[in-house]
Formats: C-alpha cells, structure tokens, sequence
C-alpha cells in the first residue's frame, strides 16, 4: 500500500470515532442522545432537501461536505453544549488543536482542503457557510422541539439563548427561521423554554 493511500485509510479511521461524542440533544421518539456522526449525517441531509430555502444559491456539495466535517474536531476537543458559557470560551482553542491533529493524518493537499472548508464553516462569511451553519442549529431545534423540549428544559434553557443562537440561522435562511421563530414560541408558551 503507498504511503498516500494509508494516510486516507487512517483518517478514515480515525473519524470513526466521532461516532462515540454524544451530544446533550436527543433523538427523535424521546430517543438516546445522539452523536456527533448522526448529527453531521442528518444536517448534510437536510441541506440537501431544503437548499431552495437558502437566502443565496449555493454549492451545496460544498455545504453537505461542511456539515459532514464541521464536528469532526470534538474528537479531541469534546462536545461543547450549545447554552454552555464556560465552555464555550475555551472552545476555538480545544478545536484548532484538534483540527491540526486530525486533518494532518490526511496528505497534505487534502489536509489544505478540509482545513479550509472547516475555517470556512466557522467563519460565517460565505453563503455555504451561513447555509450550513442554518442546518447546524435547525437539525438539533427540530429534534429537541420533537422531544416535547426535554433537553431545553432540562438545562433551564431561556428564549434569550435559544434566539442569541438561532439569530444566526437567519443568516443563512430567512424562510427557515420563521419555522424556528414559531417553534421557539411555541415552546415559550408551553413553558419548556424560559421567557
């Protein structure tokens, strides 16, 4: 085997592993949480069928990639929960490390290329990025809102979160958040988020 095809075999390896990072939100039919692999696949899928409601075209082989690769780093850097402040602000640095860690299985021009889809991705400059990044916080909204909001409300979640981090699905989807706005209302309502 030459040496190009064992360093993709071994990130292919590798990768698997982001099958065994759970994330805080469920699976549909009050379900396990789900992993990090799930959540890719499920988001890739869902920007495949919802790309008409994307505020500008897009590459959406380019988006599906970006959804496929974007956790692939909390293989090292762990899950950070969304509503999580302490978390959060140690998380670009847990990532980058991973980031070099894992893409420099790869041969260097592959490395190059997920390298930069994946600081595309975090960026939020691109249509893709904001499409996939709309994808990214819809996927879990709609599995939680599925779940009667169990996982919000087992946080003690508050609609300033939830909105603080859907405003920026908006971004990549107008049509898309109106459905999370009314979601995010409806859960107001039922008392599953905190007003």
């Amino acid at each position: 085997m030459n040496n190009r095809l064992k360093q993709q075999l071994d990130f292919a390896l590798e990768i698997d592993k982001e099958k065994n990072i759970f994330r805080q939100t469920h699976l549909s039919g009050h379900g396990r949480n789900e992993n990090d692999a799930e959540h890719a696949w499920h988001m890739a899928i869902m920007a495949y069928l919802l790309q008409e409601y994307s505020n500008e075209p897009v590459d959406i082989a380019k988006v599906m990639l970006m959804c496929l690769i974007h956790d692939i780093v909390e293989i090292d850097a762990g899950d950070t929960y969304a509503y999580d402040a302490e978390g959060l602000k140690t998380q670009k640095a847990r990532e980058d490390a991973a980031k070099e860690r894992i893409f420099s299985l790869l041969p260097d021009e592959q490395k190059e290329e997920l390298t930069a889809l994946f600081d595309e991705f975090e960026a939020y400059e691109t249509p893709e990025s904001k499409f996939a990044h709309s994808m990214d916080n819809l996927q879990p909204l709609l599995l939680n809102n599925s779940n009667g909001g169990g996982d919000w409300r087992e946080h003690g979640v508050t609609a300033e979160q939830v909105y603080g981090r859907q405003s920026k699905t908006r971004l990549g989807s107008e049509q898309l958040f109106e459905v999370v706005d009314r979601i995010i209302r409806e859960n107001i309502e039922k008392g599953t988020i905190i007003n």
